[in-house]
């Protein structure tokens, strides 16, 4: 037979155990020894020690991250961006000043003189290397990289239209002219907006690199204070409940505190006033300076091409046509007067003046003999007028080479500023994140070694 179940338990079934208390976490655990800890005077001054040694390691650290941001911001302002904006500038102005040495030289026709044609090439080279420059220092994906790339292409056809024009020239065809006023209209319209657009982004860039350089860090200066105030409030609890004026931890943790902030304040505050002045009487000197240039060198082209094109390009202008290039000649003129007078003001010295006023003195003739030079051209005085514009004695391009020499000796000198300025600005900040972060370590030691002496009291 299968097994058969026993007989029922008189005293029933077991009873289920007592559930236990439930575990607790460790976290809450370490809250309870905390809460407990926190009631006694130990305990407290445990907490404020750790609190104090944070403050202080934060406000270190804060300060050192943000200096060493707005100093590399300073650095790249310095060795970088305007140096590039410089270089995008000079790359702008050989282009253009290439352009008028190959129509002066074109002007001479067979007796192009060596000076031109050496200028001429120097310029070529100048603006090639400029462009190496800058596609090496630029982003390969980058609105400059581009650029870069279009003109590197524009450059050999320029050339190639360039010498085609002389080569005409020599022989006596009228071609030559032909070909001379399409490279002048490639250069115009193709390559100086794109070195434009490259000086554009190269200027931006370094207006981003002040915006970085020179805010104040807010962040740093709040936790200095928050710092002090916390070691302030400890050394006068420790006062009123020992009656002692000074813990000689905390003192040298606020004195390290204090030394911090007091560099961070005033070390920034120098280095924005140098940047600043290295921006207004630099940047913005040297960005005028740019433009007054290269509307000189705009005007003497267009001035050399009046001659070459001897009437076949017109603008209507109030329903009277007008000799093109000498139109836009006396566009370039008003915007170099009303550059050199910007730069005139801009000028914070006699040496920055100085050159500024001879280059308006120089612009002023050049006008005259421009004059002078047209009213022979449309009598019908063809060599008179070439003599006026490109001779030996009482020509324009005296004129011209004066406004030029002028120019490229305020521009060193307002440089030269930049520099000093800029870099007065870099050595405020020499120093303080390492600083920073030495005094912030050592306020937090002793800040940790004042409590501890009071924790022994208790021992």
């Amino acid at each position: 037979m299968p097994p058969q179940p026993g007989p029922p338990d008189p005293a029933g079934p077991a009873p289920a155990a007592a559930p236990g208390p439930p575990r607790r976490t460790a976290f809450a655990e370490g809250v309870d020894r905390l809460r407990a800890a926190a009631v006694t005077e130990p305990g407290r001054l445990r907490l404020i020690g750790a609190l104090l040694a944070l403050l202080i390691v934060a406000f270190g650290a804060v300060t050192a991250w943000q200096s060493t941001e707005r100093a590399d911001a300073a650095d790249d302002v310095l060795h970088r961006s305007q140096p590039l904006s410089s270089g995008a500038a000079d790359i702008y102005r050989s282009l253009a000043d290439a352009n008028t040495a190959a129509s002066s030289g074109f002007l001479a026709g067979g007796q192009e003189s060596e000076s031109s044609r050496d200028r001429y090439e120097k310029d070529i080279r100048t603006a090639a290397a400029g462009l190496v420059t800058a596609a090496t220092n630029s982003d390969p994906r980058s609105a400059s990289a581009a650029t870069i790339a279009e003109l590197n292409r524009l450059l050999p056809e320029y050339k190639g239209l360039i010498e085609r024009a002389r080569t005409y020239n020599r022989q006596g065809f009228p071609v030559g002219g032909a070909y001379l006023r399409y490279a002048n209209e490639k250069m115009q319209k193709e390559m100086l907006p794109a070195a434009e657009d490259l000086y554009t982004t190269e200027n931006r860039r370094l207006g981003d690199d002040y915006a970085d350089a020179t805010p104040y860090p807010w962040a740093a200066v709040a936790l200095g204070v928050l710092a002090l105030a916390a070691l302030g409030w400890a050394q006068l609890r420790t006062y009123r409940r020992t009656n002692r004026v000074l813990n000689h931890g905390l003192v040298a943790a606020t004195a390290a505190t204090v030394v911090v902030l007091l560099w961070l304040v005033v070390g920034h505050t120098v280095a924005r006033a140098h940047l600043d002045d290295s921006r207004d009487h630099g940047v913005r000197s040297l960005n005028v300076l740019h433009d007054a240039r290269i509307a000189s060198l705009k005007a003497r082209g267009n001035e050399n091409l009046t001659l070459v094109a001897r009437g076949a390009e017109t603008r209507t202008v109030n329903g009277t046509a007008l000799d093109a290039y000498d139109y836009d000649y006396q566009r370039n003129m008003k915007a170099l007067a009303a550059k050199l007078a910007d730069a005139g003001r801009l000028a914070d010295d006699d040496t920055g003046r100085k050159p500024v006023a001879a280059a308006a003195g120089d612009m002023t003739e050049w006008q005259k003999r421009h004059r002078a030079a047209r009213a022979a051209d449309e009598n019908g005085a063809y060599q008179q007028a070439l003599r006026k514009v490109i001779g030996d004695e009482g020509a324009t391009v005296e004129c011209f080479d004066g406004v030029d020499a002028r120019l490229a000796e305020a521009l060193e000198h307002e440089r030269r500023e930049f520099a000093r300025a800029a870099g007065d600005g870099l050595d405020a900040m020499t120093g303080l994140p390492v600083g920073a972060g030495v005094l912030a370590v050592l306020g937090a030691a002793g800040a940790v070694l004042g409590i501890g002496r009071r924790l022994s009291e208790y021992r």
